[in-house]
């Protein structure tokens, strides 16, 4: 039994019943079913600027995105993939609007997903080609509805995006797809309103086992989309709901990753990297906490086992979270601060060499544990 089923024994309030969907392969990664909740982001440079996209997919694998969606509004996009995936760590999923012949190429160049509205793209002689190059390469397809651009008859019908509207738009997609025997997809219904996200994933879920990819689109800033993703994904996970998952923020790719992982970690779903348990600080910190938790934060982040630290400033909640956690700090008196390790007390650090004493407790708990 894992530690987390332990814990989930013990504490039944923090079990997490996922919805039963079926599984389906983007590439090598496992998306539904039992498998964990795969994080994905998404490249900003311009896909015809092959090294800066090549640069940016890594950077974003290296922190643990699993998949990465590259952007393919034009012919010259779809000849650069060709040279862009075969440098990439991750599998990549090429975003498709309305021009068939991009999602062919995208298949060709080796793109193992291909995020498409069958409907929005014309002929059902087109859909056909498009479903017989996924089929031919291996392709899955993502159903990508959103609030932002439903169909017109839609629109018409429930006069203002709502979650009905976002569901009758993904059913009629799946539809197109199912009647070409085409069954290996993923769906969306994004919407920048958190309640309206939160509404048609759940009503979703209950019509259709399909594997469900969740977002809440167009987030904002870094601070505010954080905030806002937090709430609405954070709410569906809760729930069970959700097999793979993109935190969209107006940041840096990376950004998103670090944010989907807290979430995840946050929920106890994933377990990757180092978790910090730091207080907010007050005048009874006995070094600056601000300061020590953002230099650790930042010379850890290459920490792929996960590991779980405290840093608190004073006793007050210090000696009951150091109980918890693999390294505990405490504030002290006198400018020495107390270590523990695996919840017992272990030595004093000085100020002055507390954040490199820290990081390296860090780094060789990780290395004892195989990261």
């Amino acid at each position: 039994m894992s530690n987390q089923e332990q814990l989930n024994e013990i504490r039944p309030y923090r079990a997490i019943h996922r919805r039963k969907s079926r599984q389906i392969f983007v590439g090598n990664v496992a998306i539904g079913g039992d498998s964990p909740i795969s994080v994905q982001s998404m490249t900003n440079t311009p896909t015809i600027d092959v090294q800066a996209t090549i640069r940016q997919v890594n950077e974003c694998a290296e922190l643990g995105a699993e998949l990465m969606r590259i952007s393919v509004p034009d012919k010259e996009s779809a000849e650069a993939l060709k040279q862009i995936i075969p440098h990439c760590l991750v599998p990549i999923i090429a975003d498709i609007h309305f021009h068939y012949r991009r999602a062919i190429e995208a298949a060709e160049a080796g793109a193992k997903c291909l995020r498409i509205n069958p409907g929005n793209i014309g002929s059902d002689e087109k859909v056909r080609e498009v479903v017989k190059a996924a089929k031919d390469y291996g392709c899955a397809i993502r159903i990508g509805v959103n609030a932002g651009s439903l169909e017109a008859d839609l629109l018409n019908k429930y006069r203002t995006p709502t979650p009905e509207a976002l569901v009758e738009s993904a059913q009629r997609h799946i539809r197109i797809l199912e009647d070409n025997d085409f069954f290996n997809l993923k769906i969306s219904v994004k919407a920048s309103d958190v309640f309206l996200a939160v509404a048609g994933y759940r009503a979703l879920a209950q019509v259709c086992d399909y594997p469900l990819h969740i977002g809440i689109t167009e987030a904002g800033s870094l601070a505010a989309g954080t905030v806002k993703s937090a709430i609405g994904l954070g709410t569906l996970l809760w729930e069970g709901i959700g097999d793979t998952m993109r935190v969209s923020l107006s940041a840096d790719p990376k950004e998103e990753v670090k944010v989907a992982y807290q979430i995840l970690k946050s929920l106890g779903l994933r377990h990757r990297g180092v978790n910090l348990i730091s207080c907010p600080s007050c005048a009874r910190q006995a070094f600056d906490v601000v300061k020590t938790v953002e230099e650790v934060e930042r010379r850890v982040a290459h920490i792929k086992k996960p590991l779980t630290i405290s840093i608190l400033g004073c006793v007050v909640n210090g000696l009951g979270e150091a109980a918890h956690t693999q390294i505990g700090i405490t504030g002290g008196g006198g400018g020495r601060h107390n270590v523990y390790m695996n919840g017992k007390p272990d030595h004093k650090v000085t100020s002055e060499e507390l954040v490199d004493h820290i990081v390296t407790l860090i780094e060789e708990e990780a290395k004892k544990n195989g990261a």
